[in-house]
């Protein structure tokens, strides 16, 4: 994390770190990536959340990338990439993503999911294990429905997909932090940019259906499928997620047969950025570890 009299800066993140940004053309989609560290090194596939973008790991390509060739992907319907004129739900993510792989000529990769990101990695653990070495599920979304926290994410969506004034921007962002000064101009003024293209209030409708309790409950992770997954899997947790206790994190680590759970102080829905040093020895320990 770079830092000058408390400001922060995504591009500070970035500028000395050899990275690409770029689009691929997969499975009818068109998927914006930042990408850093040798190809030649295991896949690290980075996947953020509901109305997120790939800025979410800028702060955690330059440690991973020693070890891993890092995709930190746009899903559709956010970011840069293509947004469907229609409701978005979890099979769509994961034949994205299972796309992007087939392009990228990717058999297995690491995976890392924050939030809807986790969700999305836990289908594939689930459904496509042979394309999965170990997975990351980082304040995983998709087994909670909570009316309360549904419907304060839907609000602050759809205000800011509305109008994408620096406000409305910054309050979507504040609702991600237990400390809301790591909001900083930078960010918001990253994420305002994405708020205002001319179709974001259109997608943002599209991915917010998983807000919406019918959509919800058809595409949510039972017990049973977690307890299907095989493959080495972290659940990190934090102490002040806005989404759900840490006690979800503790269940869901005791369903997945091959789980650990990590428990993070002091942060709230993105840990990786708030606290990138403590995210990244935790997150770095189990991805290559035995």
């Amino acid at each position: 994390m770079s830092t000058t009299n408390g400001f922060t800066s995504v591009w500070s993140d970035l500028a000395t770190l050899p990275f690409e940004q770029g689009y691929l053309e997969a499975g009818g989609y068109r998927t914006r990536y930042l990408h850093a560290g040798d190809r030649s090194k295991p896949t690290l596939l980075m996947l953020h959340g509901i109305t997120g973008h790939a800025e979410a790991y800028v702060r955690n390509l330059r440690s991973h990338s020693e070890h891993f060739s890092c995709w930190a992907l746009d899903f559709i319907g956010h970011g840069y990439s293509t947004k469907p004129e229609h409701p978005l739900e979890i099979n769509h993510y994961v034949d994205q993503i299972l796309s992007v792989m087939d392009e990228l000529g990717v058999q297995k990769a690491y995976f890392t999911g924050e939030s809807l990101g986790g969700w999305v990695t836990a289908r594939i653990a689930a459904q496509h294990p042979d394309r999965v070495e170990k997975i990351v599920l980082n304040t995983m979304a998709g087994t909670m429905a909570n009316p309360a926290v549904m419907e304060r994410l839907y609000n602050l969506s759809m205000e800011a997909a509305k109008d994408p004034s620096w406000e409305r921007v910054e309050a979507r962002l504040q609702w991600l932090m237990a400390d809301p000064t790591m909001v900083t101009a930078d960010l918001i003024k990253t994420r305002q940019a994405i708020f205002q293209q001319p179709d974001w209030e259109m997608a943002c409708r599209m991915n917010m259906v998983l807000q919406q309790m019918d959509v919800r409950q058809r595409n949510m992770l039972t017990d049973d499928e977690l307890r299907s997954i095989q493959v080495p899997a972290m659940v990190l947790w934090t102490t002040k997620d806005p989404s759900g206790p840490v006690d979800e994190g503790r269940r869901i680590a005791s369903l997945i047969p091959n789980a650990q759970l990590a428990v993070m102080e002091n942060c709230g829905h993105w840990p990786q950025y708030e606290d990138t040093a403590t995210f990244d020895r935790l997150h770095l320990n189990f991805l290559l570890g035995a």
